[in-house]
């Protein structure tokens, strides 16, 4: 037997953010997406603006660290993004009530985002809010009340402007905040 065909290898990437990178270690975008809940194209962003590391494989092919996926999976969100959910969750309880006028003030605001946002990052998450919305309420519930991290980009660019009263709003804030000092992120 060729001492070649008897012997195994490991090959390292190496990457210009952690150094050496166990190939084993590396998985597509695809798969990526999977583990984060999140569209593969979402991935792609991730990496492109630098909260991802990645490594390019063959052609344009990117690969991520798996430990890097799991660790942004099991990253706590922060405040910005807990106090958004919440508020989120606040409108989602409206439209459970009344589907249709939040859905429709969320389609009427989407258009005039997306008039001012066209060209923009924001045009492309107001794009993922037009498709959402074209599937129906069980579709932007999710979305409002997930953990995922496409969710959370989401609720970022968010058409459900005038929703909540001032008053809701100021009332969510304040539980929130009440929430947030307490130490409870989750």
């Amino acid at each position: 037997m060729d001492s070649l065909e008897s012997a195994s290898f490991v090959f390292l990437v190496f990457s210009p953010h952690h150094g050496p990178v166990d190939a084993s270690d590396l998985i597509r975008t695809g798969e990526a997406a999977v583990l984060l809940g999140c569209s593969r194209q979402h991935v792609v962003d991730l990496c492109e603006s630098g909260r991802l590391p990645f490594v390019r494989g063959g052609g344009s092919h990117r690969y991520v660290r798996r430990s890097d996926v799991l660790a942004l999976v099991s990253r706590r969100p922060v405040r910005e993004q807990e106090q958004s959910r919440w508020l989120h969750a606040a409108i989602a309880g409206h439209m459970v009530a009344d589907p249709d006028a939040v859905l429709g003030r969320a389609r009427a605001n989407l258009e005039r985002f997306s008039a001012i946002h066209d060209g923009t990052m924001a045009a492309y998450w107001l794009g993922l809010w037009r498709d959402a919305l074209d599937e129906g309420p069980d579709r932007v519930l999710g979305i409002l009340v997930s953990d995922a991290s496409e969710a959370a980009e989401m609720r970022q660019n968010s058409p459900f402007t005038g929703i909540l009263s001032a008053g809701e709003r100021r009332a969510v804030l304040e539980s929130f905040r009440t929430h947030w000092r307490e130490g409870h992120t989750s």
